[in-house]
């Protein structure tokens, strides 16, 4: 399927500019987006992409490299559709030094010569794949430039990390909104693209099965796994100035806690929405001193280790890191979320780099039947889970308790299985196909908001204050290992444990299809 059999039934008309063309983000996730929504008729056909970079490129070079792209990273394959030319031929390059001023009425000139070549009603998004200290003077020099002079809409599309600490993120967006408007702003975090993370609310708000239940007096804890098998690869000198808090933390995983936290929104309206995760940030419990960081956060760094046999280097050892580093490539906290639904609520969170397996997870432990005559001290009772995979495996998974099968008497924990990706296979839609349509349509729901950014580096720059008073807190754990020890004792001090991910509980029986439907 292809917009010329949809007409204009999907995103508005629009003309992309996406600044860093050349770089590692657009290949792998931006033109492959593109394409995507294209083959499925969510792309309006009168739209136009203009790639922009310093480096010099004709506009068949530029179309031949976004060819490269999709065909190593995209889910549909460019061979079998008969229209790719006609695709390929939206697609303009300019070579740009953004520091110029002068080069954005060049670059204005480009803009309106296609905005009428394609009919697109001065409708502009701008994806700036750069680093986040220059969104300030491009947003200046496009607003100098004339580029925001068109008469449709404006977008400007920016990605993480937005600021390193809450003082730099304040003035990173004072210098935005010089020139945008809040509403025009959209900040990616990938994560809430996903399918499964956007599951959440649904599987919550639209089941009478678990909305009852979803407080403090049924649920025992909640626990997120974002876990990593790669190291630093060649980000060793970025890393080192981010470590995993900044990385993760401050935007994927406080995500995550305010979509499984949220009240239901009076209207499902991205901005009911997004009041709903603010209410949740500011209810986070702020760590008030350095010993409350360190009772409730482990931080750790992997040191040399092995996975699967292959033998992996210390974090220190890795290209562009320091020998005398002190960033942390993991770490685990105990969250706690104040308000009259989740008072008492422990939320587990825990990323690092060099883990066992490549995943994240959500997982919801509900309390425990109380032990009774029924239930004797014979039978092992196990808390009913319900968890949602979100990466690589799509999928919703519910443990429960059932009778041992045959005339023994006893109790088995039994798992129903829901596996949306065996269902959907490869053709599961990319978080960045998901968010790039939102933006061209100016659904805003999956984006976050500033209130959302200050409030989770409000919380985040606790942590990282007392990790600079206290440098001896470090942790070590074996690259390939599930990170330091004091994050298991984390759970054990209240009685809980982690549950394994990425696969089936250990000792339940799998009672149902792993595809639905079939």
């Amino acid at each position: 399927m292809n917009f010329g059999e949809l007409g204009d039934i999907g995103a508005d008309r629009t003309l992309f500019f996406i600044f860093g063309a050349t770089g590692d983000l657009a290949r792998r996730k931006l033109f492959p987006a593109i394409y995507s929504l294209y083959r499925e008729g969510k792309l309006s056909k009168r739209f136009a992409v203009i790639g922009l970079a310093r480096r010099p490129r004709t506009n068949e070079q530029f179309r031949d490299d976004v060819s490269g792209s999709i065909r190593e990273f995209a889910r549909y394959k460019s061979e079998e559709d008969k229209q790719w030319d006609e695709f390929a031929g939206h697609f303009h390059y300019m070579s740009l030094d953004i520091n110029k001023p002068e080069a954005f009425a060049e670059l204005r000139k480009l803009a309106d010569l296609l905005d009428d070549q394609y009919d697109i009603g001065g409708n502009r998004l701008f994806y700036l794949a750069l680093a986040p200290e220059l969104f300030g003077s491009v947003s200046n020099n496009l607003k100098e430039g004339g580029l925001l002079d068109s008469s449709g809409w404006h977008r400007l599309v920016i990605e993480k990390p937005f600021g390193y600490d809450l003082p730099s993120a304040q003035k990173l967006n004072e210098q935005i909104r010089q020139v945008f408007e809040e509403d025009e702003i959209y900040r990616i975090d990938h994560y809430l693209g996903k399918e499964m993370v956007q599951n959440i609310e649904v599987v919550r708000f639209a089941n009478a099965l678990f909305e009852p239940l979803w407080n403090n007096k049924y649920i025992a804890n909640i626990q997120i796994t974002l876990s990593e098998t790669v190291g630093v690869e060649e980000r060793g000198g970025y890393y080192d100035h981010a470590g995993a808090l900044r990385d993760m933390g401050q935007n994927h995983m406080l995500q995550m806690i305010t979509m499984m936290a949220m009240e239901p929104p009076s209207r499902m309206e991205p901005e009911d929405i997004r009041d709903e995760k603010v209410k949740v940030l500011r209810s986070l419990r702020i760590f008030k001193n350095a010993d409350e960081v360190k009772e409730h956060v482990v931080r750790g760094q992997y040191s040399a280790g092995e996975l699967k046999g292959k033998p992996l280097p210390a974090y220190r050892n890795e290209e562009g890191v320091p020998s005398d580093s002190v960033t942390e490539t993991y770490f685990a906290a105990k969250v706690f979320v104040d308000n009259f639904r989740w008072a008492g609520v422990p939320f587990y969170i825990r990323t690092g780099k060099r883990l066992p397996v490549k995943t994240t997870e959500v997982v919801v432990e509900f309390k425990n039947m109380p032990e009774n005559v029924y239930f004797s001290s014979k039978t092992k009772l196990e808390p009913n889970l319900l968890v949602f995979r979100v990466n690589p495996t799509e999928g919703i998974y519910l443990k429960m308790n059932a009778k041992r099968p045959g005339s023994q008497w006893g109790i088995v924990p039994i798992a129903m299985d829901f596996c949306q990706s065996c269902e959907v296979g490869i053709n599961t839609p990319e978080a960045y196909e998901r968010l790039l349509f939102d933006a061209a349509r100016g659904d805003s729901t999956y984006f976050t908001r500033w209130d959302e950014v200050s409030l989770a580096w409000k919380f985040v720059d606790r942590i990282e204050s007392a990790w600079r008073e206290q440098s001896t807190d470090l942790q070590y754990y074996a690259a390939g290992s599930w990170g330091p020890e004091a994050a298991q004792q984390l759970l054990a001090s209240d009685g809980f444990k982690w549950w394994p991910v990425n696969g089936q509980l250990e000792g339940e029986v799998v009672w149902a299809t792993p595809v639905a439907g079939k």
